[in-house]
């Protein structure tokens, strides 16, 4: 026997907003937007503490010269791919971060 599954409907996001409107930023036309947001703001999380960690190591000593030069075109070529996708999905820097209540924003 078929199970009904859950089905969620541009209604019911649209009730669902306008119901809670400070708290439920929700909106059908710009899903694709709005995730692609979210995993350009992580991905730019893990570039930041790569560069960091990178930094740390090329100023301890810890990387040879090939090593240097390999972490530094693989953090521009990131750079330069992060740069296209947020133009494709319309988004700029300052979007790119997380509001996590009482912490603060991410980055």
């Amino acid at each position: 026997m078929d199970k009904p599954g859950i089905v969620i409907t541009v209604k019911d996001i649209e009730e669902i907003r306008d119901a809670n409107p400070d708290r439920i930023h929700i909106d059908p036309e710009n899903v694709e937007k709005g995730l692609a947001k979210l995993v350009l703001t992580i991905i730019e999380l893990i570039r930041k503490l790569m560069e960091k960690q990178a930094i740390k190591r090329v100023e301890g000593g810890s990387l040879s010269d090939e090593e240097i030069e390999r972490v530094g075109e693989t953090l521009m070529k990131l750079e330069e791919k992060m740069k296209e996708l947020k133009e494709i999905f319309g988004l700029k820097d300052e979007d790119l971060n997380l509001n996590l209540g009482p912490l603060g924003d991410l980055m």
